[in-house]
């Protein structure tokens, strides 16, 4: 999430189906050669995943190999200067399409809010989540969560981890917040009953010390137990199989930083970091280095890796979509083979948080124009060149 000062900013249509990008289909279908070797993955970490959630993961590992989809925080809640109007984007009236992934948040959640801490309804966001995932576009579920021991914000760095573990003070809160989490949850069915399949991304750059879960407020192991509990928690006590598991850092400076808290293999399905460092800086040589290794992490494991955070807040340089965020991407041959990158959220006229700022261009504003460049750059995908995410490979469109 984007910085305010040193510390860290808070979290912030009509149908149809998707169409096809023309022979993306039999790209996918063909065997393609990964930038390096590959560990076989049969699917999720979740053994029990939905049929629809496995077909996600497969979907993300083919597309990846020749395209990077597209992402935007909150996109159909609010834009630039309107919230809360039916079928409305600042993506798609900026580029002709919906983003390909939609991003939203669940901070408050676990205080039984009506309302996220961006003001966003989660009756509402989850009728928005239903509509994405409808034309066949891509969920991601961030949550920042509040301080389990002090009850303050998750900027709140007061030590409370070893709190909520087995055991400890604050456990069973926690136990009734994940418990929240699952109620919500299974409130995403798709028309036919079905789970409508998320990655979700809890615990988020974990490499800094802005969230009390995160860097010098708790010990790597720590942090290890926390996540594993989660994930065992709503995956096999709570039967949720409807989500891949997202492990995200901050930036990072080898691979062996970025692993520093790294749970295991055994629970995490996608490897993603944060970025809003380099990419202020055209032709930052730490961007496409991180990217390669990322990939070359996930790759060498079997997972799906994903720029999951970043963005310019204003986007003050007119041509920063190609010449910064895709020159970025294309600069490296590995690197490029990321499955998606999400920029942050346009915070609405109305919103009176410190980081009002839009991360993504109305019309008109100074680099709409490359962003329509950005987006009908091969290499890149929108909503409405995807091809059936939730359908085996190969098996045709939504």
């Amino acid at each position: 999430m984007p910085r305010r000062d040193i510390t860290r900013a808070r979290a912030g249509g009509p149908g149809g189906r998707a169409r096809a990008l023309p022979g993306l289909l039999l790209l996918l279908a063909c065997h393609s050669t990964a930038p390096t070797p590959v560990r076989p993955a049969s699917g999720p970490i979740d053994p029990r995943a939905t049929a629809e959630t496995r077909a996600l993961f497969a979907n993300l590992q083919r597309l990846r190999r020749d395209h990077v989809m597209f992402g935007h925080q909150d996109d159909l809640a609010y834009g630039a200067f309107w919230t809360e109007q039916s079928g409305r984007s600042d993506v798609k009236e900026t580029a002709g399409a919906y983003p390909a992934v939609y991003g939203w948040e669940l901070g408050r959640l676990e205080l039984d809010s009506t309302r996220n801490l961006d003001g966003v309804d989660f009756r509402k966001q989850q009728q928005w989540i239903k509509e994405g995932h409808r034309r066949g576009g891509v969920i991601t579920v961030s949550w920042h969560m509040s301080n389990p021991v002090t009850g303050g914000t998750a900027w709140d760095h007061s030590p409370a981890v070893g709190a909520i573990l087995p055991g400890g003070a604050q456990h069973q809160k926690f136990v009734g917040w994940l418990d929240r989490f699952a109620r919500w949850d299974q409130g995403l069915v798709d028309g036919q009953g079905r789970p409508i399949p998320i990655v979700f991304r809890p615990y988020h750059e974990t490499s800094g010390s802005w969230f009390w879960w995160g860097g010098k407020n708790r010990t790597s192991e720590q942090y290890q137990q926390l996540w594993r509990f989660t994930v065992e928690y709503l995956r096999d006590r709570k039967g949720l199989h409807n989500i891949l598991y997202s492990y995200s850092t901050d930036v990072f400076d080898s691979a062996a930083d970025y692993l520093k808290q790294y749970p295991g293999d055994r629970w995490v399905d996608v490897l993603g970091y944060d970025d809003y460092h380099a990419v202020a800086h055209p032709g930052d040589p730490a961007f496409p280095r991180r990217l390669r290794e990322l990939v070359q992490m996930a790759d060498e494991r079997g997972k799906i890796p994903a720029l999951t955070e970043t963005g310019l807040a204003g986007v003050p340089d007119p041509n920063w979509w190609t010449g910064t965020l895709l020159a970025g991407i294309k600069a490296d041959s590995i690197g490029r083979h990321i499955a998606w990158v999400l920029v942050w959220r346009n915070g609405p006229d109305n919103d009176p948080s410190p980081d009002k700022k839009w991360y993504v261009p109305y019309p008109g504003q100074a680099s709409a124009a490359d962003f329509v460049r950005f987006r009908n750059d091969p290499l890149i995908v929108f909503e409405d060149r995807l091809p059936g995410m939730y359908l085996p490979p190969g098996a045709g469109t939504r």
